[in-house]
């Protein structure tokens, strides 16, 4: 690629040609604030916050949407520039509600940040007072809210949900003051083609789009002496919450999680990763009876529930392929108020289950009517990891210099199999472990399919050739899906992921939930994979207990009334 050279903020720069002024700035240490920029989401340029000085043309400059020119003379501090990006901040500011002390977002938002950056004051935002807009507040559906007098039209939930999630549930409507962003038809979001994944709430720049906070709930829960309060926690959430103490991305904190909640007085707290384990048995033994009978392959996995949304919208006549197998958060919650119950003593229904998950798709989820078959509603509340994290700062706990505890038992010990189901290829790793050993006896090599988009793979078990796929973001899900629909796939398995890189990439994880940040956490659930004696799910002496006792075999008939369920085609 060809190198062009221009100069900013009086210093030379090469650069290959193509590069915008914000990354060749950015290349050289110089920040530039932006709003509208995204760096996994097409070019915009609508915010202008990101303006420079063209000093030879005393022009200014949108740097986020401008290419580099050779001998260009930029500057990024100049006077103009930067009453141009205060002035723009300001305009922002007037139709803003500027609550920001009770606002979600309050310490995360992008635009106090940068309000603070550029130096506007109070005073000059009074200078621009006038009309604002005065629109209802949308809380609709189970796991998405959202506020329209804080959206800044920076266009980013737009683009993520058309160009990652291919779902395209948002766009822009009106002009000028009374434009928003909305649903077709201004439809409540829970009546349309949405997955629930969170996505458009994890790239809003403010609090205009938020997961539905039930962190009120558990809190009633939690004081209510009648109530035997059980908690189960995601994967992910071990590797992502320690974000929100200021802890690098990554970092495990299994112990400190789990005495940080028995401090918020939970009675009992479990690793969703028992019934991550309980997921590969039925699911892989699932696996087994397909390939055997040769028939619905592929075999596509349904863990995921933005996906199985997504799925019931778009792929009605592909929904025989999925597994019948609930998720681990449901199988957790229907076992919790069963067979926990039972072996415990316990009434059932005094038990309020609660999960903490990396995903505001699973608060939609739990309400969805196939999930009462402990003769109660399976999941009684879903916090996020970000709520977890209000609720703990809230009492003043602090994870950094809590002691390690471990979890509970009877439906606590897991394999590492399970710890990588919080990442991209991780239920198709951990399922595949489970199937060879099952059909050979033998070890499975390690697969390392963490990534992004789309990666196929092909695993010989006893003599036969398997083509899998796995697949994050719905958008690179729908491409893969019409090529089974239109009879071209010739694939045995396919994982799909709604989020980018898997669970690590929730709508409901800590901000900013950046390409990096994912990676690293990733690696965090790999260290816990890799640290864990039982590394296969099948291994679980828990699990082994389990279906000794309760269920007796996978696909049994009790399986299959607790652990299995069914999928609904629903209209676009």
């Amino acid at each position: 690629m060809s190198k062009i050279t221009l100069t900013i903020d009086e210093h030379t720069v090469e650069v290959d040609q193509g590069t915008t002024i914000l990354d060749a700035a950015r290349a050289m240490g110089i920040e530039i604030p932006t709003l509208c920029y995204h760096p996994n989401l097409s070019l915009h340029g609508s915010c202008r916050v990101c303006v420079v000085e063209d000093v030879r043309t005393k022009r200014l400059l949108a740097s986020c949407v401008t290419e580099a020119q050779e001998g260009m003379v930029i500057s990024t501090r100049s006077s103009r520039a930067r009453r141009a990006r205060r002035r723009n901040v300001e305009l922002l500011l007037a139709n803003h509600p500027q609550d920001c002390l009770s606002c979600y977002r309050n310490g995360s938002c992008e635009l106090q940040e940068i309000t603070y950056k550029v130096g506007v004051t109070r005073e000059d935002v009074e200078r621009l007072r006038g009309e604002k807009r005065d629109l209802p507040m949308e809380e609709v559906g189970p796991a998405l809210r959202r506020e329209l007098n804080k959206c800044i039209l920076c266009g980013r939930c737009v683009r993520v949900c058309e160009e990652i999630q291919g779902v395209s549930a948002l766009a822009f409507a009106g002009r000028g003051f009374t434009s928003i962003v909305t649903t077709a038809f201004d439809l409540p979001l829970a009546e349309i083609n949405c997955a629930n994944c969170g996505q458009c709430a994890a790239v809003c720049p403010v609090g205009a789009i938020t997961e539905v906070s039930e962190i009120d709930a558990v809190w009633r829960a939690l004081e209510d002496e009648d109530k035997f309060v059980v908690v189960q926690t995601a994967p992910s959430i071990q590797a992502t919450i320690g974000e929100e103490f200021g802890m690098e991305p990554g970092t495990v904190v299994t112990g400190q999680l789990v005495t940080a909640l028995r401090m918020l007085g939970f009675d009992r707290v479990f690793p969703t990763e028992f019934t991550a384990d309980l997921t590969i048995m039925e699911e892989g033994r699932e696996f087994i009876a397909r390939i055997q009978g040769n028939k619905e392959l592929p075999h596509i996995t349904s863990c995921c529930p933005g996906w199985v949304k997504y799925a019931e919208h778009n792929y009605p006549d592909l929904l025989d392929h999925l597994s019948t197998a609930k998720s681990p958060q449901q199988m957790f919650s229907t076992l919790a108020k069963t067979y926990y119950a039972q072996q415990m003593g316990i009434d059932p229904e005094k038990i309020f289950t609660v999960s903490v998950m990396p995903c505001t798709a699973k608060k939609f989820e739990k309400n969805r009517e196939e999930h009462r078959d402990s003769g109660f509603q399976d999941t009684d509340a879903v916090l996020t990891t970000r709520e977890l994290a209000r609720m703990l700062k809230e009492v003043g706990i602090d994870l950094v210099h809590l002691h390690e505890e471990d979890w509970d038992s009877l439906m606590g010990s897991q394999s590492g199999a399970a710890s990588i189901f919080g990442t991209t290829g991780g239920v198709t790793e951990a399922a595949l472990r489970t199937v060879k050993e099952l059909l050979t006896g033998e070890p499975l090599d390690r697969l390392d399919l963490g990534f992004m988009g789309v990666k196929e793979a092909e695993v010989e078990i006893a003599g036969r050739t398997y083509k899998i796929a796995v697949v994050s973001g719905l958008a690179e899900a729908a491409r893969l899906l019409d090529d089974v629909r239109a009879g071209k796939s010739d694939l045995d398995w396919i994982e799909v992921m709604a989020c980018p890189h898997g669970c690590v990439g929730g709508g409901g994880q800590p901000l900013p939930n950046s390409r990096e940040n994912r990676a690293k956490r990733a690696q965090g659930l790999a260290q816990i994979d890799q640290h864990n004696v039982i590394r296969k799910s099948h291994e679980n002496p828990e699990i082994i207990q389990l279906y000794q006792e309760f269920l007796h075999e996978p696909l049994g008939d009790r399986s299959h009334e607790l652990l299995h369920t069914t999928y609904q085609p629903r209209p676009r």
